[in-house]
């Protein structure tokens, strides 16, 4: 009579419905599909208050794959009170001969695999965090749209043979001298003038995300580790952010090598007897958080230097963060050299100090206090 410990629940979801399937924790159970649901806050509410009656005993475990449609239903059901769990659709181990996938199978399948212990569950960040890591990915498109219309202005004058007679690309003066410009047919003068005003239009647009992007992360709950990791060299505010953004709690990783193979800078391998072969790195995990590290270790091919610019963000930071960030800077800039005298490749050696940095980045992390999130205000973020 329904006395299992845990119920698992194995959501398949989509935008407008969600199969369910249930399986108890017991020897030999068997799942059962339960139908379908809308989408919604309170069908969500009306299932768990269903469940609940029925295995009064039991603990109430969601599982569904990450999507499109966000960590909602994770909040929703976290902040009810029940355990819910997203996996990553790519580590979900599937059958070679397996070829009829449906809605309730896959319902089926997660309830079954979770049960198993054989499913990979994610990190899912706060609302707030989100929201943040949301304003950064935006100002980094809004980047990556200003240089493509850069590279488009730039190939009309190459096919034109027309010659930049400014040195400073971008500047004020070079924008006069692009609003001087006459081409020879008037087809082509539109064009020319189209480029002039999408590239200012994209060069505010950049500056007026980069300003929010610095008021708001002052209301972030990780400002504090934000502002501590700048005091490493290459790590500016953008990076910072962008870090923190896409990694979120950085403390929830008890060892450093365990964020450095998140992170997929570690390299991949091939060991079998008494042979052992090392090859290029895994490239799992965040592939931004991956980028922005490689970005910032650049700046390690000089040698250590506190600059003026450094040191008006190690300001106001304790002695422990500052010695932690001239510690991994003797570190790194001397292993850089080494490894550039050994004959490394370039990208070899950046990928190395980009490793270790996120180390020091992790040991950073660790000096700062951090204010935790009660899920019980998630309720008033949710969609109705």
């Amino acid at each position: 009579m329904n006395k299992c410990n845990i119920l698992f629940i194995g959501l398949d979801t989509h935008k407008t419905f969600t199969q369910l399937a249930v399986l108890k924790d017991e020897r030999g159970a068997k799942p059962e599909s339960l139908g379908r649901i809308n989408t919604n806050k309170s069908a969500f509410i009306k299932l768990a208050r269903q469940l609940q009656p029925k295995y009064p005993k039991a603990t109430l475990h969601f599982i569904y794959e990450a999507g499109p449609c966000g960590y909602w239903i994770y909040r929703l059901l976290t902040n009810l009170g029940h355990c819910c769990y997203i996996v990553a659709p790519s580590l979900i181990p599937k059958k070679p001969g397996d070829r009829i996938k449906t809605d309730k199978r896959d319902a089926v399948k997660l309830a079954l695999l979770f049960k198993a212990e054989t499913l990979t569950t994610i990190y899912v960040p706060e609302a707030e965090d989100e929201a943040i890591r949301d304003l950064s990915r935006a100002r980094e498109t809004a980047m990556k749209d200003l240089k493509d219309a850069k590279y488009q202005l730039k190939g009309l004058f190459l096919r034109n043979n027309i010659t930049c007679k400014v040195n400073d690309n971008w500047s004020k003066q070079h924008l006069r001298w692009l609003t001087e410009l006459v081409l020879p047919h008037p087809s082509q003068q539109i064009v020319l003038q189209e480029m002039i005003q999408t590239i200012t239009e994209r060069i505010k647009r950049v500056e007026r995300l980069v300003n929010e992007l610095e008021h708001q992360i002052k209301q972030w709950r990780y400002y504090p580790v934000v502002k501590a990791i700048q005091a490493m060299r290459g790590v500016r505010m953008l990076v910072a952010v962008g870090t923190i953004a896409e990694l979120g709690d950085l403390r929830r990783f008890d060892h450093p090598r365990k964020l450095m193979a998140y992170l997929g800078l570690v390299p991949s391998e091939s060991s079998s007897g008494d042979s052992r072969r090392l090859g290029k790195i895994t490239k799992c995990g965040n592939g931004r958080a991956r980028r922005l590290l490689i970005e910032g270790a650049q700046t390690y091919k000089h040698k250590a230097n506190i600059s003026t610019e450094l040191q008006k963000r190690q300001e106001g930071l304790s002695k422990e963060i500052v010695d932690i960030a001239w510690q991994a800077q003797l570190r790194l800039c001397r292993r850089y050299q080494r490894l550039m005298q050994k004959g490394k490749h370039r990208n070899v050696v950046v990928t190395a100090i980009a490793r270790e940095m996120i180390a020091y980045i992790w040991a950073i992390s660790r000096e700062v206090v951090i204010t935790l999130v009660d899920p019980r205000t998630r309720i008033a973020r949710l969609p109705a």
